[in-house]
């Protein structure tokens, strides 16, 4: 027995069992700390990930950390079902991780619950209670992927569907709903308009897009000759202002914005929707509108010339000499491309129908002002400017034609300006303007004697959205007359930028997040090299194929021209001309062929070239490993 603990003893101290001990304890360590040190650490995390994807945005950060009440949180997946698409199936993992991270940094205010729902259960009631639809899918189980979440007062929000294709703004609508839970007060909306259907609260009348607004907002009218701002307004919209603002409703205007931080501007060098007068609104409006004064200050400049875009023509009827009517594009109305729509801004990040814009202006940047001017939505590459009067008398669109001289790149229609305003009035508040009528001057006085006092520079982050077309609100331009779906984005649009506006200071700055799916770019560079190689030879081919079968159908009309049968018609061809017929023949059999094995083929060389480069990318590194540790495994015991 000694000599049996002797030889263990010596075999121990040797290395063997030595290693196999340690490994043994390490794994048991390694078992035993991980969840205690994940359930301690939860919150902390390095991202070494290219595009950050799990580093959450400073906005999101102070939203989470400032929630006053609980929030209740209910994400909704039905596991079984969603395994059958990979794009959701991977979705449902990013947003679960997601998730796990907002409610590590709310310290215990935001609380996560998933539900994996079974068919005619109370989990499915409770769901479809909270207004979570079904996704219709092949299976035969109901598909739910959204979430809903209620505060402590019970008010509820819900995202019914979380998109894959949605990815980029998933974190800014998650803290965009938290938010709103945390201050579900009604936000109140101010509107300072000189279009008659943007006029009135919107309860009854008005355009779409201002009954929209009030359903979920507080809208309050704002008189067009107003001496002071309604009192808590959360965002101010001037929608084509009257152009004879004074320099006091210009400070006003200029004192909202440094100390609440939200304006969204629409003007246009030619409102259509203004230019003339109808039986609802009798009056002949300006046509014209801007904010030079501020404008200007913004380091912004409006374009006094429209923008027609052949590219992105809207359909128009058009009545020809003879009163025939005709479908043609008109450049002057513009549905402005989803490649020109900014990508990584929330405003503009989920619009699939594209703005229609009409006779629009555009917006560049006429000087330093250290604000950030981001472009939302730009035209295609070769716009022209157009004569703003010429526009408004409603030119054909073979006129706009003629007229169209083509620039070197796009212009932009909507823009994003951002960061620390400074007054435009350095010297303090104008005087109150004297109309000569004691009463309403007395009154003007009083209102502005409450006013407080006057600031130079914004506390914080602010933010002005510019849009250089007014006609875009009209229900006309992106609207279905026959009650279908709309034919533009332009209420989303514009409901959008009221909630990226109305967010906390730190959503003002909230951009779209990278989405985790990472393309090979490589392959998808080699497939478009072999899609245009194949492609153009096709092209040859086809063509070839064409010309061979034009020349055989002359052949064949010159002979039924001279009464011969039309397949005996070779009888009558000299020696030469019957075997140009026949190699004709042989072209048009030869390039069939070609084109079919260039269509059987193009799938298959692409296959192997994906799957070339999937193995170098994924299996290589592998293969390499071990090959290393066999290497040393063989020279180790070689040694020994």
């Amino acid at each position: 027995m000694r000599q049996v603990l002797r030889d263990f003893a010596n075999r121990f101290t040797q290395g063997r069992l030595w290693f196999i001990a340690v490994t043994l304890l390490a794994t048991a360590v390694f078992g035993l700390a991980n969840p205690i040190v994940q359930s301690l650490l939860a919150p902390a995390r390095i991202d070494f990930t290219e595009r950050s994807l799990y580093s959450l945005s400073p906005g999101t950060v102070s939203a989470l950390r400032g929630i006053t009440e609980p929030i209740d949180l209910t994400f909704v997946y039905t596991r079984q079902e969603g395994q059958a698409y990979p794009a959701i199936r991977a979705h449902a993992t990013r947003v679960r991780e997601l998730l796990a991270s907002y409610e590590s940094l709310s310290r215990g205010k935001l609380r996560i619950t998933e539900i994996d729902p079974d068919p005619f259960s109370e989990d499915e009631d409770a769901i479809l209670a909270a207004g979570l639809p079904p996704v219709s899918t092949e299976g035969t189980d109901p598909l739910y992927f959204g979430l809903y979440a209620r505060n402590a007062v019970d008010d509820l929000r819900t995202i019914p569907f979380l998109a894959p294709e949605r990815e980029s703004v998933l974190e800014y609508e998650l803290t965009r709903l938290i938010a709103r839970l945390d201050d579900p007060s009604l936000a109140r909306i101010g509107v300072l308009t000189g279009l008659r259907g943007m006029e009135g609260d919107g309860q009854e009348t008005g355009y779409a897009v201002l009954r929209d607004l009030a359903v979920r907002h507080d809208v309050v009218p704002v008189d067009p000759d107003f001496v002071s701002l309604p009192e808590d307004l959360s965002l101010l919209i001037i929608a084509h202002p009257p152009g004879d603002l004074d320099d006091f409703q210009l400070w006003l205007i200029d004192q909202f914005l440094l100390r609440r931080g939200r304006l969204i501007v629409l003007a246009d060098p030619a409102a259509l929707a203004a230019s003339g007068a109808g039986l609802l609104d009798p009056v002949v409006r300006e046509s014209r509108s801007s904010l030079p004064k501020l404008l200007d200050h913004w380091g912004v400049r409006l374009s006094e010339t429209v923008v027609a875009d052949v590219s992105a023509a809207l359909p128009v009827q058009v009545e020809d000499a003879d009163g025939r009517t005709s479908v043609a594009g008109q450049p002057l109305f513009i549905s402005a491309p989803l490649e020109g729509m900014a990508t990584d801004d929330p405003i503009t990040a989920d619009l699939r129908r594209g703005v229609n814009f009409g006779a629009s202006g555009t917006l560049s940047v006429s000087g330093e002002s250290g604000l950030a001017f981001s472009p939302l939505i730009q035209t295609g590459p070769a716009p022209s400017a157009i004569n703003a009067d010429f526009a408004l008398r409603n030119p054909d669109p073979a006129d706009i034609i003629l007229a169209y001289q083509a620039g070197d790149g796009p212009e932009v229609l909507a823009a994003r300006l951002s960061g620390r305003f400074a007054t435009a009035f350095p010297g303090g508040a104008p005087p109150v303007p004297i109309t000569g009528d004691p009463l309403i001057d007395d009154l003007s006085r009083a209102a502005a004697a409450d006013l407080p006092g006057h600031i130079d520079t914004s506390a914080g982050t602010g933010a002005v959205i510019l849009v250089a077309d007014v006609d875009l609100l009209d229900d006309g331009f992106y609207l279905n007359p026959n009650g279908g779906p709309a034919l533009g984005d332009n209420g989303t649009f514009i409901l959008n930028a009221v909630d990226a506006l109305l967010g906390d200071d730190g959503l003002l700055t909230l951009r779209s997040r990278a989405e985790a799916l990472r393309p090979m770019s490589r392959i998808d560079a080699l497939r478009s090299r072999a899609e245009a190689r194949f492609f153009a030879e096709q092209s040859a081919l086809e063509q070839r194929l064409a010309d061979a079968e034009t020349r055989l159908s002359a052949f064949q009309r010159a002979a039924e021209e001279a009464g011969f049968i039309a397949g005996d018609f070779e009888a009558e061809l000299s020696p030469g001309e019957r075997a140009e017929v026949q190699t004709l023949r042989d072209d048009i059999l030869a390039a069939r062929a070609r084109l079919r094995a260039i269509e059987r083929d193009y799938r298959k060389d692409i296959d192997a070239l994906e799957a070339v480069l999937k193995l170098l990318n994924i299996w290589l590194m592998p293969i390499v490993v071990l090959a290393i540790g066999a290497f040393v495994y063989v020279r180790r015991r070689g040694r020994a």
